[in-house]
């Protein structure tokens, strides 16, 4: 699980409710017909502007915020100076046997085109193409998250003036109008937190999910080449601490020389 995800919405529904606790009471701030209008409005404005298969994976969305990526830049890297190391001792068709084993389907394709004897443009052409595939689907399925954050302050407002019509229409009754104002204002409320609590954050994390994605799949490629080209284990893997922090950098260091032992 990502701690951080799940820290996040702790600490901003927390510091939200203790606020509505410390002023008044949480009573207040629940009206059914305005959760109606902000959840109703949101969700069949997402249904009307969004494709069907983009819709059926919100669910796997809400999951992938709070999951932690899998991918290990260090078992990566250790395990390209390894295919590197083997290639250059025994040739590029010695790793065959290893291809069957790799989990990751992108790094599995390039290992396959290495030993196929493609060209390196093809191989990095192909694999780049299913980098920019990656990015378009994510960017699809996330666009579902970006319109509930543009549109839920909107059906906020709505509900607002619904709200106002109402107060309107007993101005002659001026006990009424505090009650009716503070139910009005509360659509806005429910509207900017679903959108700033909710759509907005999970969006922004997934889309930084993505870049990260995409960055290691770059630094893949970048070994999958060396390997094919029969580069030095050596600077192969010096190429690939490029991508990656001091500290990250550290830990490859120790995971390789855990392997020569």
């Amino acid at each position: 699980m990502d701690l951080m995800s799940i820290l996040g919405v702790i600490i901003a529904n927390g510091f939200i409710l203790l606020g509505i606790l410390l002023s008044g009471k949480i009573t207040t701030f629940i009206d059914i017909p305005s959760i109606a209008i902000v959840l109703g409005g949101t969700a069949g404005a997402i249904l009307l502007s969004s494709k069907g298969k983009n819709v059926k994976v919100i669910f796997k969305l809400v999951t992938l915020v709070f999951k932690e990526n899998k991918s290990n830049d260090v078992e990566i890297i250790s395990n390209l100076v390894e295919w590197a190391t083997r290639a250059r001792k025994e040739g590029l068709l010695a790793l065959e046997d290893t291809v069957q084993s790799i989990p990751d389907p992108f790094v599995k394709k390039g290992m396959m085109m290495i030993i196929d004897g493609s060209e390196p443009e093809t191989i990095k052409t192909i694999l780049s193409l299913k980098i920019k595939g990656i990015v378009e689907r994510h960017k699809n399925n996330r666009s579902i998250l970006d319109t509930g954050a543009a549109l839920a302050p909107a059906f906020g407002m709505i509900g607002t003036l619904i709200g106002l019509v109402n107060m309107l229409k007993q101005l002659s009754d001026p006990s009424t109008i505090g009650p009716q104002m503070a139910v009005a204002l509360i659509t806005t409320f429910y509207g900017s937190l679903l959108a700033n609590v909710v759509f907005m954050p999970m969006s922004k994390k997934l889309k930084a999910k993505t870049a990260e994605e995409v960055y290691q799949k770059e630094m893949i490629i970048e070994g999958l080449l060396s390997i094919q080209s029969g580069e030095n284990p050596n600077a192969l893997k010096e190429k690939m601490l490029s991508f990656l922090d001091e500290k990250a950098a550290s830990q490859v260091g120790e995971a390789s020389g855990n392997r020569e032992e």
